[in-house]
Parts: C-alpha cells; structure tokens; sequence
C-alpha cells in the first residue's frame, strides 16, 4: 500500500521528530510499502536523504534560526499542504506530525478524500502554548483546532501514557496506542574519545524547558572545577542564555552551536562528562517525557535530568540496570551537585559502552518506528476491510 506521512520537518534536519518519522519509513519500507512523505525544504547546505521514500518539499517560511516555528511559518506549510494532500496519489493512510493547524488541515483534505489518518501526538501543543502567550483567545483557539484535528484522526499513536490522560481529559475518545520513544542506534553509538571536561545541553531550549537553571548551577559548579564548561547544540532562546550567562560572569565558559545532525552530535556527547535536560514546572506540561534523554544513552552518555514527569522515573528505573545517569528537582543547587558527582567521577568506558548496548537493546527507535508501522497498517487494513468484514 502506499503510505503518506505529513510533517513540516523530516530527515536530514535535525530534531526528534525527524529521526522518528524517517525511522517509521524505514519500517514501513521493509514491510513492503511506498512511502511518499510531503514536507518542507530544507535548510540551505542540506538535501533531502532517501532511503527508498519518495520525498516531496515545497517552501516555506522559518524563523530567525531557521527552524519552522511560529503562526507564519506553519501557515506557509500549511496553505500550500491543502492542495498538495489534496492532488497528490491517492494513499491507504496518512501518518502526520503537528502543529494542529497541520492536524486541521490533514482532517477536512483526508475527509474529502475519505482517507483515513494517524495523529502523532507526541505531547499537547495547546497545553505548551499556554507557556509562551498570555492571550486566551489564542489558547482557545488553538485547543480548539488541536481537539478538532484529533477527534478526525482514526487512531492516535504517543510517547507515554501521560499523554494519553491528558488527551481523555481534553474529550479525545479516539483510540491511542502508547508506543514509546527511543534512540537512532544507527546514528547514536558508543565510540571512543577523549574525555573533556564539558557537560552538553543538545537539542532544542524553549520557555517550557527552563535551561536556564543551568547556567548559575555552572557557576556553582566551578567553584570547585573552574575547567568544566557547558556546551549547547540546538535552537532556542539563545540571546537570552547567553546575556544571562554574561551576566554571571560564566560568559567564557558556555558555548552556543547550530542544531547539527545525529553524525555531528554524536562526537560532542563521546567525550562529554554527561548531557543535560530540564523541563520547567508549573507549566502545564509537567507531563512531558524529554526524548533527548535516549539519543544521549545509546551513545553512552549519562544524563542529568532536572525537572517533573516521566523522565525522573525512566532514570530511576535505568540506573538498576547500568550508570544511566542522575534525576534531581529543577534547582540550580541540585544540578551542580549532580554534575559535580560526575565530573569527580565520571564513567570508565567499559561503563559507556553498557549503557550504549542496554539502551540499544531497549529503547532503539528502530522498536519504535515498528509499533507505529504496525498502528499504520492496522488502520490502513481497518479502512479497507469491507463492511461488516471486521465482526
């Protein structure tokens, strides 16, 4: 059959979705199916990398740090995506990745179309966009449009169960397959560095991640290991970190990098002492299970973790089975405890590669992209089984 996924971010570029929605092509290609993903083009130096789908971009509109991010750039990927999904071949099923507005497009073409479609909700957009707007009228509106593209979707595919409470809780009755998250272990591996005396923040650093606790919990680290450093790979509010961070006088000592693809990062966490992540409080989303945790492990590299939801528990879990790394509160005291914990003591190699192999044993993305696959093909079966076939 042939298979569309939707997204306004797809592989090479770099960030969680990409790697997840390329994985899921892979698998659905290695059951035997087309696969035509419609996105947007890429960034300048980058080309689209097919795998065996054919790959589709148009333009579109990105943000000062060339992310497709904010009502403008979505509404350039998602006016030209009307007509797009509308004249394009005709699929079995549609997979597509937010924002809503992405949603509510897929909705009314696919119900044109009767096509059916899975809603990846990865987490509850509404409930981020509380953070960054004071306007009501906004979070209406857009809990409205988010509710509507979910209640059309035939089934919805999520990281954790804590997503799929609040889903119920929004009135969401469509079913939701928990299917987890993981890591790229074919990008993601253990491989031998030097060791550096750098902890390493990769990914992407919104309101809602809160790293700005990090910076005065590396100034309290230094007080005792003046050589470490942090490094911070990815897109965010960058102006605001670093004019914190000269303001703490620690503006020497952390250093700002473009968002690079898996085969970039992979070196920076090899010799890392431990990667970092945070998740805010109180903001709505404390729900929310920080994925980069996984690409970070399957290299072998320990995480801290400062923050609500389920990540905390994920790490307790994972370090009864290898040195997965430290949960601690969102508490600049607590963060430089933890890092300075590592940094005295920092994993032997023999150590990386057994969190490298337990991870890749059990939180491969590759697991992950099948489960979806599998959610895919059963509504894809579902919608072409005839009437009255299924009792």
């Amino acid at each position: 059959m042939l298979v569309t996924i939707v997204s306004r971010i797809y592989r090479p570029e770099p960030a969680s979705a990409s790697f997840f929605l390329g994985s899921v092509a892979d698998a659905l290609l290695a059951d035997g199916h087309d696969v035509d993903v419609l996105t947007a083009r890429l960034p300048r130096g980058m080309s689209p990398e097919e795998r065996g789908e054919r790959v589709r971009t148009f333009p579109v509109l990105r943000d000062r740090n060339g992310y497709v991010r904010g009502y403008l750039p979505y509404l350039s990927f998602d006016v030209p995506l009307a007509l797009r999904l509308l004249f394009t071949r005709r699929p079995a099923v549609v997979l597509m990745e937010p924002p809503p507005t992405t949603g509510a497009v897929v909705r009314i073409v696919c119900g044109i179309r009767r096509i059916p479609y899975v809603y990846d909700a990865a987490d509850v957009w509404s409930d981020a966009a509380d953070m960054a707007t004071g306007s009501r009228v906004v979070i209406r509106v857009l809990r409205a449009v988010e509710r509507f593209a979910m209640r059309g979707a035939a089934s919805l595919v999520t990281i954790t169960q804590g997503v799929v409470d609040r889903v119920r809780q929004l009135g969401i009755d469509r079913p939701v397959t928990v299917t987890g998250f993981g890591a790229d272990t074919s990008e993601f591996t253990v491989t031998r560095a030097p060791a550096s005396p750098v902890f390493v923040y990769a990914g992407s650093y919104s309101v809602w991640h809160g790293a700005e606790v990090l910076l005065p919990a590396l100034v309290q680290l230094r007080t005792t290991h003046p050589r470490h450093r942090l490094r911070v790979i990815g897109n965010g509010e960058r102006a605001a970190l670093q004019q914190r961070a000269r303001e703490l006088g620690i503006g020497d000592a952390v250093e700002f990098l473009e968002a690079v693809p898996p085969a970039q990062l992979a070196p920076h966490l090899a010799g890392a002492v431990a990667t970092l992540a945070t998740l805010k409080p109180g903001t709505g989303y404390d729900y929310a299970f920080t994925s980069k945790a996984y690409s970070s492990l399957a290299a072998g590299c320990p995480v801290i973790f400062a923050g609500p939801g389920p990540t905390a528990a994920f790490l307790h879990d994972a370090n009864r089975h290898v040195r997965a790394g430290a949960a601690v509160a969102y508490d600049s005291a607590a963060i430089a405890e933890a890092m300075r914990a590592f940094a005295d003591s920092p994993l032997t190699m023999p150590e990386r590669e057994a969190l490298g192999a337990w991870t890749a044993a059990e939180h491969s993305m590759a697991a992950v992209a099948r489960r979806v696959a599998a959610v895919v093909e059963s509504v894809a079966k579902t919608a072409a089984a005839p009437r009255g076939a299924l009792r």
